[in-house]
């Protein structure tokens, strides 16, 4: 006989004052990224052990999803147990009582094992609201044959010049070979995640000691310039439709020479079942430029519960479940070790991990040297290297993100795009009150 919800609650250590003894159903809301996929399959192994619980999974992409999420919150709507969401929600939603703390874990979850810098992201005053499925930072992916084809050598810690001068001279258009792929996708985690540590390198800020916006600074227009014009040059058509998974895609199927995004994507360039490349990838940090402060971002995909829910505590034993080493183990049995979900614990980097997975040096020593904190070279009175946390900051990327992406298929000017960029952020930030 199975144990009930009732007594798993028991042996975990978590409350059973609100727990039903008929069977509950969690409906978890989630990204369409692989990793979640792959949970999403795995979680039939927690519902033979968990017979109490069944789940109901909403799977949407990153944009709609953030949308669902924020409206279903801020209404009180109640539609999910469950929350797939970042450091920027948990902060936010956390402050406002919009999360169930993350309290009374059983010892076996050995929360100490998560990195401090993951658990900072996730907690507000020393509370944690969200539990990490993964974490990453961002870093840069080549393809060594055709580095080695053209006579190049990529630096363990290029700058984005040499980023663009080697995309150049690796685009060949009529083959379908392209350069670089970048995000263009508008949105505030979407391109912004990207343009946001390329300016950060540059020298730029989202805002002054004061929170006037500098878009109108040199550093701004450095880094976007850069960005749209090597973009045009060497990146793919369409790049404005592109977000992570359109640029995970064009890497694998051969059409990209150098990707930046995140350290997550690691064992899916590497895995054969799913790239063309898979022997010809090398890994080095995100690109510097006139710092390197700001210039690799920090993030973690995270689950939470919202106080909305009526299934508080079945939706505790499964975020527990889905972010445990004991997850991570049973990834590894069915997927191989090298698709443990990465970033979150140190006790994932073991030995056998560090030599069965090439990007676990490159990830490892990026997120530790990530500090939202101090994201750029001047001082800033925000957190967050490619965000603001600050609840505007949802409207605010959005809007900046689609004036960039207009620069981007030329429908404006680099200098147009950052004079919206100035008004729209000004202008919202007058509205809200700052400085406060």
């Amino acid at each position: 006989m199975r144990p009930s919800v009732k007594a798993v609650l028991a042996l975990t250590c978590l409350t059973v004052s609100s727990v039903s003894l008929g069977a509950q159903t969690l409906t978890i809301a989630t990204v369409n990224n692989s990793d979640m996929i792959r949970m999403q399959k795995l979680s039939k192994t927690f519902e033979a052990e968990h017979p109490d619980i069944k789940l109901n999974w909403v799977v949407l992409e990153e944009n709609v999803l953030r949308q669902r999420l924020t409206t279903d919150i801020a209404t009180r709507g109640g539609q999910f147990d469950v929350l797939t969401i970042g450091m920027y929600e948990a902060a936010l939603w956390g402050a406002k009582g919009w999360l169930e703390p993350m309290t009374d874990l059983p010892a076996s979850y050995a929360l100490d094992d998560v990195f401090p810098s993951v658990r900072e992201g996730l907690s507000v005053k020393g509370s944690l609201y969200a539990l990490p499925f993964y974490a990453e930072s961002s870093i840069t992916y080549f393809r060594t044959d055709l580095f080695k084809d053209a006579g190049l050598t990529m630096p363990e810690q290029p700058t984005w010049e040499q980023i663009g001068e080697f995309a150049s001279k690796l685009t060949h258009k009529d083959k379908e070979q392209y350069g670089i792929c970048l995000r263009g996708k508008a949105g505030w985690g979407e391109n912004m995640a990207l343009i946001s540590t390329v300016a950060n390198a540059y020298g730029a800020r989202w805002f002054d000691e004061q929170w006037k916006p500098e878009f109108s600074g040199p550093e701004w227009k450095n880094a976007l310039n850069f960005y749209v014009d090597t973009m045009k040059a060497s990146g793919p058509p369409g790049a404005s439709s592109n977000g992570f998974n359109e640029n995970l895609a064009l890497f694998n199927s051969g059409k990209c020479a150098i990707w930046v995004d995140a350290s997550v994507a690691g064992s899916f360039v590497t895995d054969k079942t799913q790239s063309k490349v898979a022997d010809h990838v090398g890994f080095t940090y995100a690109p510097h430029q006139v710092t390197d402060k700001g210039s690799a971002w920090l993030y973690s995909w995270a689950l939470a519960i919202p106080t909305s829910s009526k299934a508080k505590d079945a939706a505790k034993i499964f975020s527990a479940w889905a972010t445990s080493k004991e997850y991570g183990a049973l990834v590894a049995k069915k997927n191989g070790i090298v698709n443990v979900p990465p970033g979150t614990r140190a006790s994932t980097y073991s030995e056998a991990y560090m030599s069965a997975a090439p990007f676990a040096q490159v990830t490892l020593e990026s997120l530790k040297a990530a500090d939202p904190s101090k994201p750029g070279a001047r001082p800033v009175p925000y957190i967050g290297i490619q965000l603001v946390t600050i609840p505007e900051f949802q409207g605010i990327g959005t809007q900046v993100g689609k004036s960039f992406s207009a620069a981007l298929i030329g429908q404006t000017t680099v200098d147009q795009a950052l004079a919206a960029a100035q008004q729209t952020t000004e202008r919202e930030m007058k509205r809200a009150g700052y400085p406060k």
